[in-house]
């Protein structure tokens, strides 16, 4: 009797980021986010220079949980997350964990788009949504071997997820997304007239 098995797991972790430590006030966050993009001058011109659409702070601040106490109240709940989906992977850590290694904030007005990429040098990458209007894209993710299904024949339309090229995960406000840091992903053009922000992180083992 013939059997097929599913091998090699791409694991996607999805929760409230509530459903560790106090819930965090989604009202405060947005304005946080807004407020510090307003005053981020060095962050504004360095979209401007890599013509990067709307605002992140990636390259300009790197102590949001120093500066703000409602970025370190989530940073304290995505270490537990984060621990959570280390166990599920069956990571072995050597009795060390993973740390936080940099957390920013992005905001893409209409029509922004983020390219596809991959977060080298770290473990475990993931976003929490703080404002996701109607018509803000989805997280695309690709399927890691892509690259290596030289003829492979296109997937049908209605295939099943695991089996798909693409993956769309259209998250919602106060959801927190994981996934190991190779895996490459992208944020297609935001259609909505208002802004979709998030905040995004990566942890690496120490």
């Amino acid at each position: 009797m013939s059997q097929i098995e599913s091998l090699f797991a791409t694991r996607l972790y999805r929760a409230r980021l509530s459903e560790f430590g106090d819930p965090v006030d989604a009202a405060e966050l947005e304005t946080s986010c807004l407020s510090i993009a307003g005053d981020d001058e060095a962050g504004q011109e360095w979209c401007e220079a890599h013509e990067f659409p709307g605002y992140t702070s990636y390259a300009s601040l790197t102590d949001l949980p120093w500066r703000f106490p409602i970025f370190a109240q989530i940073v304290t709940a995505l270490d537990q997350h984060v621990a959570a989906f280390a166990g599920d992977l069956c990571f072995d850590l050597d009795e060390r964990e993973l740390e936080l290694e940099d957390l920013w904030i992005n905001i893409l007005p209409e029509g922004g788009s983020h390219s596809a990429h991959i977060h080298p040098h770290s473990v475990i990458s993931g976003t929490t949504y703080v404002a996701m209007p109607e018509g803000a894209s989805a997280l695309k993710l690709e399927d890691p071997r892509h690259a290596m299904m030289m003829s492979a024949p296109p997937r049908i339309k209605d295939a099943r997820k695991e089996m798909q090229n693409f993956v769309y995960v259209k998250p919602d406000v106060g959801d927190v997304l994981l996934w190991e840091s190779w895996l490459r992903h992208e944020v297609p053009m935001n259609m909505s007239e208002d802004d979709r922000i998030s905040v995004s992180f990566n942890y690496k083992w120490s």
